[in-house]
């Protein structure tokens, strides 16, 4: 395994990323998702443009004067590979710059993007852009890099966490201070703030009943907390009646010094100082990994800014039940032989904390609940065997500056025929969700940024899946619901979501939302044809169905193999409300259709 040098101080000016070269290159690469992904959504229908084989599009703006030119290649699943470069736009015939925000203005009519959503959706375009041209910076590291690189230097160097959303790195609230100090793909580490808080004021669980005291022994040094204790006692108070909470040194600076002000003077929460431990952002921005000690735990804090339709804060409500979730979703796994077989495995988040604030909780559920709060998430580190190394499963989708996928040179560096090396990957990532939904009616959240895959002479054996409080869920009608095997302490994940939906959790999420774009990075580098990927996807499938006839019945009634399914719509979520996304109490907000897409598993129905 390979370290990569990240860089620790910013070696270049500021705003040396934002050049004229590199964003041109930004917004062409971000002009050709937005056009590919709208389209996808059917909120967009580009027209063939002229006689080119198919291959040249155009899609006119709200204003007919306006003309966008375009080459693309359409795969399944109405899948659109955009050729940045031969993107162009023309305003009464003449040319004009290429511009992703002027695209969204361009059609803002089509879309439905109305006058409340649209400043705000412009904003997160613009840091997307941002974040965009600093990943083009000259010395990212390229796919070669990384095919042996580190978990973290492979975390740092991502490009596409969150495929099917356009503005997918709005992060409203940083400035540009923060984005060097705190946007993962920086590679920056930070420190995170500690505070103290009354225990009274609290919510805290662990997995194996242990004090916060207890707990914290394992992720701090005992130097640092009598440096703590020491804080507290210098301001004549008692250490045993608070809390240590770890808290995003944006989040403090920002919100918690002073939205809490009258909590801060009232020593109900402390300020104890900056930790010890180097921690460096994950993708989802909130979450750190510890690089001084790798072992310990990931810890996930509460951040107020608005990114991907949310902002990132964390109930205290949810705190206090994610622990039993995970101990629950952990045992479920650990008991089935099928999982156990595949090597599929929980990140379990083993101890959470939460302010509950005396006045913000009386004024109804809002951001400003969800402010301080954390929890503490097992590290993967430990779990490698001889030869083994881990990777975010985001770097499937992942190519350099130069056009070339992390995964093609991962396929060539196995030797392995490209057919075997996707079955192999199948096999650890597909199988594992499958079963989970089929067998027990439990499914997760399982995107690039949430599966990590364990790696062994660059071939994925078995995928790791975290972000599980927040994320997994039990349908009301499965098995295990129907088993009465989910404790009344979880009923938390339980959902009562339409069975005709439900299937949605595999088809969008899994199929729609990850395979398919990497059916395309296979096919647009000539390694593996879409339509051969589609095949290997069927046989896993088949073969795993084959495997478990006693689910005959969940098979069919749960079909992978219809002419058609559902067309989730991600970007329309965020068109139509981009300050919250989704009601989490209500999971059928979350359902948004267009017309159905055409299954590419039809063909290889039995």
């Amino acid at each position: 395994m390979t370290t990569l040098t990240l860089p620790q101080a910013d070696p270049a000016p500021p705003l040396a990323h934002l050049d004229p070269l590199r964003m041109d290159r930004a917004h062409r690469a971000q002009v050709a998702k937005t056009l590919a992904e709208l389209t996808h959504e059917q909120l967009l229908t580009p027209r063939p443009d002229g006689d080119a084989g198919g291959a040249r599009w155009v899609l006119h703006g709200d204003d007919p004067r306006v003309v966008w030119r375009m080459r693309a290649r359409v795969l399944p699943l109405d899948h659109w590979v955009v050729d940045p470069d031969s993107l162009t736009r023309e305003v009464d015939g003449r040319p004009a710059p290429v511009d992703a925000q002027q695209l969204v203005l361009d059609v803002r009519r089509t879309i439905g993007l109305d006058a409340r959503v649209l400043p705000t959706y412009l904003e997160e375009v613009a840091a997307t852009l941002a974040g965009r041209a600093w990943k083009l910076r000259p010395d990212a590291p390229s796919a070669r890099d990384l095919l042996d690189a580190d978990l973290q230097a492979t975390e740092a160097a991502m490009t596409e966490g969150h495929p099917c959303f356009v503005a997918n790195n709005g992060r409203v609230g940083f400035g540009l201070d923060d984005y060097l100090r705190y946007a993962p793909e920086t590679g920056a580490w930070v420190h995170l703030v500690w505070v103290a808080v009354r225990q009274d004021r609290c919510v805290w669980a662990h997995v194996d009943g242990d004090t916060p005291r207890q707990a914290l022994r394992g992720q701090l040094d005992a130097g640092e907390l009598a440096r703590f204790d020491g804080r507290l006692r210098d301001l004549g108070l008692d250490p045993t009646e608070y809390v240590l909470v770890p808290c995003h040194p944006w989040q403090w600076q920002n919100k918690i010094a002073v939205t809490f002000a009258p909590q801060v003077a009232a020593r109900e929460v402390v300020l104890l100082g900056e930790g010890t431990d180097a921690h460096q952002p994950q993708q989802s921005v909130r979450t750190f990994f510890n690089v001084d000690h790798p072992t310990r735990h990931y810890v996930k804090t509460a951040l107020s800014v608005l990114n991907m339709g949310f902002m990132r804060g964390l109930s205290p409500a949810y705190m206090q039940v994610t622990p039993a979730i995970n101990t629950w979703v952990d045992a479920v796994v650990g008991a089935d032989g099928t999982l156990r077989a595949a090597g599929f495995t929980v990140l379990r988040e083993v101890a959470a904390v939460g302010y509950r604030h005396p006045l913000y909780e009386q004024a109804g559920p809002s951001p400003y609940t969800k402010m301080l709060s954390a929890l503490w998430r097992e590290s993967p580190v430990g779990r490698l065997g001889a030869g083994e190394r881990l990777a975010t499963m985001a770097s499937l989708l992942h190519v350099d500056d130069d056009g070339v996928p992390l995964v093609v040179e991962m396929v060539r560096a196995s030797g392995r025929d490209p057919r075997d090396w996707v079955a192999r990957y199948l096999d650890a990532y597909l199988v594992p969700v499958l079963h989970c939904f089929y067998a027990h009616g439990l499914v997760f959240m399982p995107h690039g940024e949430n599966v990590i895959l364990v790696l062994d002479d660059h071939t994925p054996t078995r995928v790791i899946m975290k972000d599980i409080g927040e994320e997994v869920a039990v349908f009301a009608d499965g098995p295990l619901a129907r088993r009465g095997a989910v404790p009344a302490e979880v009923s938390r994940v339980v959902t009562d979501l339409a069975r005709e939906h439900q299937l949605l959790a595999v088809q969008s999420d899994v199929i729609d939302c990850f395979l398919r774009f990497l059916a395309g990075v296979l096919d647009e580098a000539g390694v593996l044809g879409a339509d051969a990927f589609w095949a290997q996807v069927a046989r896993c499938v088949h073969r795993y169905q084959d495997t478990h006839p006693e689910l005959a019945d969940r098979f069919t009634g749960h079909d992978l193999f219809t002419p058609t399914f559902p067309r989730m719509c991600m970007n329309r979520l965020q068109l139509r409300d981009n300050q919250q996304m989704v009601d989490l109490a209500d999971p059928t907000s979350a359902i948004v259709l267009a017309e159905p897409l055409v299954n590419p598993l039809f063909p290889h129905r039995r």
